[in-house]
């Protein structure tokens, strides 16, 4: 007879076995704690909205006002301030790379006297609640390890991603929703986005991400064909719920209850994701705030208000994506049409979230894989540019959920190539996003193929200067 391990467990005492039973059961359930049964510390927040902007979206163009690239602009980049430093294989054998300064005007708003280009109407208006972060910096050059690296903190796919990590360690604030929901913004060209990116690598699968999508179906395969009533729904899963459980005590797989689980989380879905879908009860105020996309089911608008609605739920992570940033040439049209479609609703969360009482708990955070290049990609004309991909520096923002408010953290060179100070690795951010969370990154972990895996993996740690 094989020992597994609720065999060992009855046999080493019908009381311990219970009790060690009866706390994994519930730690598996929807709604309880996940396995660290209770934050290590007080948290600043108790979810998280992602608002990745796939691509690059160009620092210099949008926050990181660079006067002196205006001032230099068609120079070639000095060797002293690239240092030999690396680039692509697009840009790496132009003849020259002529300086390209932004195009775009910038002003400073609010108290804290942020710079913002005028791309971003919107968003100028929300500084005061924003904590810009300008020394953020990758190992990454090229797209799809770069994305990989800020959502699973490894530029090599198979690892958990952040909402998975988070999931597994703090668990669900909902019965009857996913801790970790993901929405994609639709039609959108650009670099692909794979499923692996919302996966759960090595975690037990109920921790992987549900990707809602526009239309009748917001989660594939979750309605009942047709021809099938609830009734029956219930029938067949309490008979597979059976087998499961023997399977399970046969095997000792804890996979096996996982996916019991995410049956009977689908079947409860059946009622609370149409509900929450469904954007009949927001008052035309709402949808003006959120803009003309936010009637569009699948566009960013429209996904930034689901975010809010599934915030307002206690979804744990919600993770936008929104692609197209990659503006390797036909920088100036391309760039604007992107914060057409995202400056709006961006900074319609953030208020909207504030009027609701939320920012304070809510951590929204904004950014992409990497910034841009401040030398051109291609041929420098008096109205077009390109920019390449640039790890070196670039700008990210972070709102609510216990950061510092109204604030600017690190800095780069008078050309925007170079970190001048603060830099603040991926790890870094990783370290803090758990931190505001009540988890410290080092103690959140896996056991997996013989050594205990993390979201930061060997580095990172919480910036105090970062947290109000």
């Amino acid at each position: 007879m094989r020992m597994t391990r609720r065999v060992f467990l009855s046999q080493v005492g019908v009381g311990l076995g219970s009790i060690a039973l009866g706390q994994m059961a519930r730690a598996s359930e929807p709604g309880m704690h996940g396995t660290l049964g209770a934050p290590h510390f007080a948290p600043k927040a108790r979810r998280v909205i992602y608002l990745f902007q796939s691509g690059g979206p160009s620092q210099v163009d949008l926050f990181d006002h660079k006067p002196a690239l205006n001032e230099r602009n068609g120079e070639d980049l000095p060797a002293s301030v690239r240092m030999g430093q690396r680039l692509t294989n697009m840009s790496g054998n132009q003849a020259t790379l002529p300086l390209a300064g932004s195009a775009f005007r910038f002003a400073r708003y609010g108290q804290s006297g942020a710079w913002v280009s005028d791309l971003l109407p919107y968003t100028s208006q929300i500084v005061d609640d924003l904590c810009f972060v300008k020394s953020v910096y990758t190992e990454a050059i090229n797209h799809d390890p770069a994305i990989t690296f800020f959502q699973t903190g490894s530029q090599i796919a198979g690892r958990p991603c952040m909402g998975s990590w988070i999931s597994y360690g703090l668990g669900s604030m909902n019965d009857n929703l996913p801790a970790f929901c993901v929405l994609v913004s639709k039609d959108k060209g650009g670099q692909p986005l794979y499923s692996r990116l919302w996966g759960n690598g090595f975690l037990p699968s109920e921790h992987q991400g549900a990707q809602f999508r526009a239309g009748r179906d917001p989660i594939l395969y979750l309605s009942n064909p047709d021809g099938v009533s609830a009734d029956c729904r219930r029938l067949v899963l309490d008979r597979v719920r059976d087998l499961n459980d023997l399977a399970a005590e046969r095997e000792g797989d804890p996979e096996i209850d996982a996916r019991t689980a995410q049956y009977e989380m689908a079947y409860r879905m059946q009622t609370s994701v149409p509900e929450v879908t469904d954007l009949s009860d927001e008052p035309d105020s709402v949808f003006d705030m959120y803009g003309p996309d936010a009637r569009d089911p699948g566009s960013y608008a429209a996904n930034c208000l689901l975010a809010r609605r599934l915030a307002e739920r206690n979804v744990r992570f919600i993770q936008l994506y929104h692609k197209g940033w990659d503006q390797h040439g036909g920088l100036p049209r391309g760039i604007h049409q992107q914060c057409k479609e995202t400056d709006q609703a961006t900074a319609a969360l953030i208020t909207d979230l504030k009027q609701r009482g939320m920012l304070d708990d809510t951590l929204v955070i904004w950014g992409g894989e990497f910034g841009r290049t401040s030398y051109c990609q291609g041929k420098l004309t008096a109205t077009d540019y390109g920019r390449d991909h640039h790890p070196r520096c670039f700008t990210m923002w972070m709102a609510g959920g216990g950061v510092r408010a109204g604030t600017t953290y690190g800095a780069t060179d008078d050309l925007g190539y170079n970190i001048a100070e603060k830099p603040l690795h991926v790890n870094d951010l990783h370290a803090t996003v758990l931190h505001l969370l009540g988890i410290d990154h080092e103690r959140l972990t896996h056991k997996h193929q013989g050594r205990r895996f993390r979201l930061t993996d060997v580095s990172g740690e919480a910036v105090a200067g970062l947290l109000a």
